[in-house]
């Protein structure tokens, strides 16, 4: 008898390794903020139009001046595009149970793609406002789903550091967005900027369909539920047809017919309920509401800066390249700081009680800094504190989602970041931006209303503070009521590389 290795029949792609994963996650999520950034640029969003008292009158630019909005319509255009990704994101964390997830992150790619080249087509208000709540539906998947790919695959010493890169990505690309529509609405057209943001995410959109897909932990093949399904249709079929064989009576056809039709109405009912059951198990972890609760008051604070900021800055300090100069800090805080925070947590030990101390005490230390900030009449007194503020409020990107991530059951993953999403733009970032706008066109002064915003940011690390006390249990490794067998894994998994196993050969007397 002999033995030799021979690799397993499933195909796997060489060159589609973790690492590759992880860059290709970061730029479509680079991609997707570059354009929040973007539109948030004094470049793109413009002004209006003004007049003095002599009657000298100035023409308005970009968006803003274009449709002749005001600073309330000015805001919910910003927050449009959360509609669509609020509605959108628990139908697709729903769909990854039935649906390949890989699959579903290409549709949402190819609904954005074409939403961002729409709005660079816009003729008004409303037409705008449309668009950017497709580019919310688009973005729904992938932001429901990366996080878990990653969190897979990442090496296990490294989790929160790799989704502190993944995350990075968010001040980086608001950072960029502010540079690129500031030069391009200056240079060329607004509209161009849309468009040439459409052609970018083009090929991540092809490469969704065209790739071999992606598994998650927790969640079967598809192969392997739809051999399922066919096995239980299979049976059925001969258990109809032993019951017509031995009854001639039609009653008995008609009776297949309808208990078949019934079989599938109660697959339909039993999906939902079990959605409705994944959601109340959600509501019900005290760890998960708790971080979920400080993310939206943190997050109320960030949108509105990263809308409002160069406006701000360019009415408080008269900031000439407002755009390149918020642009600067925030992408080099953003990533000096969003890195530290993933690889601090990794330092600690990766735990839930960890992470909810850093959330705390970074948080903490950066609203300091900020409202501090916003007190100096200096413009480099203000860049200096400032700069240091946002280096440790963007610290909490890594912790914050590796709670949403560890703290479930796996097959839960996606929509624990799907109900965190949508709960950090209702109550977040969403109101933020049209409110800070009222606020603003109440009492016509940025410092104060930069003020009072920053202050959101103290009750937000003192309920991250109480998620340390909280009992806590990492359910990364639990059994998921998906979950497949390491074969079915291993044939399923084009990120592993290949596998060898023994197989032994007889040979004939």
């Amino acid at each position: 008898m002999a033995s030799s290795l021979v690799p397993l029949s499933a195909p796997h792609p060489s060159w589609f390794t973790p690492k590759r994963l992880l860059v290709i996650f970061c730029v479509i999520n680079m991609l997707n903020y570059v354009d929040r950034g973007t539109i948030a640029s004094n470049g793109v969003n413009g002004s209006l139009g003004t007049c003095t008292s002599s009657g000298t009158c100035t023409s308005g630019s970009g968006i803003q001046g274009e449709f002749n909005l005001n600073n309330f319509e000015d805001g919910v255009l910003s927050s449009a595009f959360m509609v669509g990704l609020l509605v959108a994101s628990p139908i697709f964390a729903s769909l990854a149970k039935s649906v390949n997830p890989f699959r579903l992150i290409g549709v949402g790619l190819s609904v954005w793609t074409l939403a961002t080249a729409g709005c660079g087509f816009s003729f008004n208000f409303w037409s705008i406002t449309i668009c950017r709540m497709l580019v919310g539906v688009g973005e729904a998947s992938f932001i429901s789903l990366a996080a878990p790919f990653i969190d897979d695959n990442a090496p296990i010493a490294q989790k929160t550091a790799w989704l502190a890169i993944f995350y990075m990505c968010i001040p980086t690309g608001y950072a960029l967005g502010y540079v690129y529509g500031g030069l391009v609405g200056t240079y060329l057209n607004w509209r161009f900027a849309f468009w040439v943001e459409a052609i970018l995410m083009l090929p991540f959109a092809v490469l969704g369909f065209v790739m071999k897909p992606l598994n998650l932990k927790g969640f079967a093949p598809a192969e392997s539920k739809q051999a399922l399904i066919s096995e239980e249709m299979a049976v059925q079929e001969v258990q109809d047809t032993e019951a017509l064989n031995h009854s001639a009576k039609p009653t008995k056809e008609k009776f297949s017919h309808m208990f078949s039709k019934m079989k599938c109405t109660c697959i339909d009912l039993n999906q939902f309920s079990r959605f409705i059951k994944d959601i109340k198990a959600l509501l019900v972890d005290k760890v998960y509401v708790v971080n979920v609760l400080g993310y939206c008051a943190y997050n109320f604070v960030l949108g509105a800066y990263s809308y409002w900021g160069p406006k701000a800055g360019y009415k408080i300090y008269n900031m000439s390249d407002a755009d390149l100069i918020f642009g600067g800090i925030t992408i080099v805080c953003g990533i000096l700081g969003t890195l530290a925070g993933g690889y601090v947590l990794d330092l600690m030990k990766s735990t839930i009680p960890n992470a909810f101390k850093l959330l705390s005490v970074t948080t903490f230390l950066g609203a300091i800094f900020c409202f501090t900030a916003f007190c100096f009449q200096n413009m480099y007194a203000f860049l200096a504190f400032f700069s240091v503020g946002e280096l440790l409020v963007f610290a909490i990107q890594g912790p914050v989602n590796y709670i949403c991530l560890h703290c479930v059951n796996p097959s839960l993953r996606p929509l624990s970041m799907a109900i965190s999403t949508v709960s950090i733009h209702i109550f977040g970032d969403v109101p933020s931006s049209p409110l800070v706008g009222v606020l603003q066109d109440a009492i016509n002064n940025w410092r104060e209303t930069s003020l009072i915003l920053t202050s959101i940011l103290f009750p937000a690390a003192g309920i991250w503070f109480i998620g340390i006390f909280l009992h806590s249990v990492d359910r990364f490794n639990e059994d998921s009521e998906g979950q497949v067998t390491e074969v079915d894994r291993s044939n399923a998994t084009p990120l592993l590389e290949p596998r060898v196993t023994e197989t032994s050969d007889s040979s004939a007397s």
